[in-house]
């Protein structure tokens, strides 16, 4: 998730760039660059860095003159953070910042390469800036149509042609875009935060609507050419409430993003019906290959390889086994060749998780890295890479990574599925088609915070708390408990319900709050079992299961329900719904929600 700005009018361009970049940070950390147009010439400065070190290189070669630019802060998806890479990338005659992922870029270089067009970048955007001066005649808004039908995937892009040295023009699909409407100037962004300073008037183009933005004007005009009528809206937050989207804490923000994070994730990753990686190193036969597999994480993302495992299993049959991270390597595993070490680190940064990748690799064994920072350590060093596009994620607690690292695991597991053929092609493509379902069940899910809410308040007094679950559920009620100890302080614990026998049932007294997660069918009846053993001795009991489980009303004393969905994949929602809960019991103790005590967000130390 990149941040980009624009602004046309009479005050100073850089100023009001790098100001606008500063409040989209939070959105890319990784590289920075604006570009500024005058009398027809487009002056680039990029570097890779934080925002302080593209203001230091403005410093040295000095400010460059014009009354229309355009800028970028990038959070990596496609290349390495480098100054290369950092946007704006550039055609002969026009400029171009991008927000979002291009799926198909690759066929479209290649297709340019053949045409004799050279590129510098390891980027999707460049291809955008090359596609686009290639079909450039001197309409900058007949190019811009062309393009759009030539692109899949997501994009908000701002663009700057030489030949109309005072206008901007900018357009989007599936990423967020704004035009803010001044007096004499205008802006687009990301977001709202960059603009508040200036205006707080503004529109929303619709999805590839074009966007024509001057000094004295911002008109839309849809893919014909018609200028489309936008409703002005008012931001009427403050500033410190604007940085977080309007949401009171960047959690909940986060929480709210991960219907895109997932589609961003899973989308460049189907192909006709099917799981499809594309990595040169990582083919069908190198998958066919493994006979086991070791995934190994810390925290949060060793829950997200509990579920992988489950899901593995279960729709490929090879063994997997998890380890955690911190005592990987001095347990002396036992690696064989065929062997994989799959590493899940939302970071790429995690010590322990790094540690036992180099391990791995010292044994001669293929690891496979899950992470979600470009050009991080262990994305360097792994043999391949998943990346999850969820974006940077500036609450402590993690929520979207997780959700976007077992939705790609699904995948991992499908295809793994498939090829051992396991799973029947046409099982195999039912369930990517479901997967590619989750954003919009994530959506609906969202709409039970209310609800959330409202259970929150009936827990937020207690000291202690047990989350129990059977299969799956029990490596949901894992993460479920971290997040509510993580931030709300409570005293959590996660069981294997049918262990509550053999001990830990003494724990139980009356009042003592109890989740229970039920949403397998088959292990349904044992659940409720587990559930009235708790109840006789006085535990009240939250029950989370799917829209239509029969007596749940009469097992539990309050209900959650998820809606429906496959059963393998009901960790998705219900890991939005266990976030929520969290959160507000968090909020209703006043707890530092989005910054608890003695936690990081990336353990670096050993």
């Amino acid at each position: 998730m990149c941040g980009i700005v624009g602004y046309v009018g009479e005050k100073e361009p850089v100023s009001v760039l790098t100001e606008g970049l500063e409040k989209l940070e939070y959105r890319g950390y990784d590289s920075a660059g604006i570009a500024v147009s005058n009398h027809g010439e487009i002056c680039v400065i990029k570097a890779k860095g934080r925002l302080s070190d593209l203001e230091k290189k403005i410093q040295l070669q000095g400010k460059p003159k014009g009354s229309c630019g355009i800028g970028h802060t990038r959070w990596a998806t496609h290349g390495e953070p480098s100054d290369i890479n950092s946007h704006p990338h550039c055609g002969k005659r026009l400029t171009v910042v991008h927000n979002g992922i291009i799926e198909n870029y690759q066929e479209l270089k290649e297709r340019l390469q053949a045409k004799g067009i050279a590129f510098e970048s390891q980027t999707d955007t460049e291809v955008i800036a090359k596609l686009l001066d290639y079909l450039y005649k001197g309409d900058p808004l007949e190019a811009i149509r062309k393009l759009t039908v030539r692109l899949k995937g997501s994009y908000a892009l701002g663009i700057l042609f030489q030949d109309f040295p005072d206008a901007i023009y900018a357009l989007r699909k599936d990423s967020p875009l704004i035009i803010g409407l001044g007096e004499g100037e205008n802006f687009i962004a990301s977001d709202i935060p960059a603009i508040l300073k200036y205006t707080r008037r503004y529109c929303l183009p619709e999805e590839d609507e074009i966007a024509v933005i001057t000094a004295e004007k911002a008109e839309v005009v849809n893919i014909d050419g018609k200028v489309c009528q936008k409703e002005i809206l008012i931001a009427d937050w403050d500033m410190e409430a604007a940085e977080k989207g309007g949401f009171p804490h960047f959690m909940l923000k986060e929480i709210h993003e991960e219907p895109q994070a997932v589609m961003s994730t899973l989308s460049p990753r189907m192909k006709d019906g099917l799981p499809c990686f594309g990595l040169a190193e990582l083919t069908d036969e190198k998958l066919m290959s493994f006979e086991k597999i070791h995934i190994v994480a810390c925290g949060t993302a060793l829950h997200a390889g509990m579920v992988a495992k489950s899901a593995v299993e279960a729709l490929a049959r090879v063994p997997v086994s998890i380890e955690i991270a911190s005592e990987f390597r001095y347990n002396n595993p036992i690696l064989r060749k065929n062997d994989l070490v799959l590493i899940i680190s939302q970071s790429g940064e995690t010590a322990d998780t790094l540690a036992a990748l180099r391990l791995a690799r010292a044994k001669g064994i293929f690891t496979l890295a899950v992470v979600n920072v470009v050009g991080s350590s262990i994305a360097r060093e792994a043999d391949s890479v998943l990346y999850t596009w969820a974006g940077p994620e500036i609450a402590v607690a993690s929520t979207k990574a997780y959700t976007v690292q077992i939705s790609l695991l699904y995948l991992l597991a499908i295809r793994l599925g498939y090829l051992h053929k396991t799973l029947p092609e046409s099982e195999a493509r039912r369930l990517t088609g479901e997967l590619e379902t989750m954003p919009e069940l994530l959506h609906k899910t969202l709409e039970l915070s209310g609800r959330c809410k409202y259970l929150a308040s009936r827990f937020q007094n207690a000291s202690d708390l047990f989350y129990i679950g059977r299969g799956i559920d029990w490596s949901l009620a894992m993460e479920g408990s971290l997040k509510l100890k993580e931030i709300s302080y409570i005293h959590s614990e996660a069981y294997a319900a049918g262990e509550l026998k053999h001990g830990t049932i003494s724990l139980v007294v009356k009042g003592t709050p109890v989740i229970a997660l039920s949403t397998q069918k088959r292990l349904y009846e044992k659940m409720v079992s587990n559930i009235k053993e708790v109840s006789t001795r006085g535990a009240t009991v939250l029950l989370i299961c799917p829209e239509g489980t029969p007596g749940a009303e009469q097992a539990a004393d309050y209900v959650l329900y998820l809606p429906e969905t496959e059963e393998l994949f009901a960790p998705v929602p219900a890991a939005a719904v266990l976030q929520l809960l969290a959160y507000y019991t968090a909020v209703l103790r006043g707890c530092d929600v989005d910054k608890p005590r003695n936690l990081a967000k990336s353990v670096t130390v050993e």
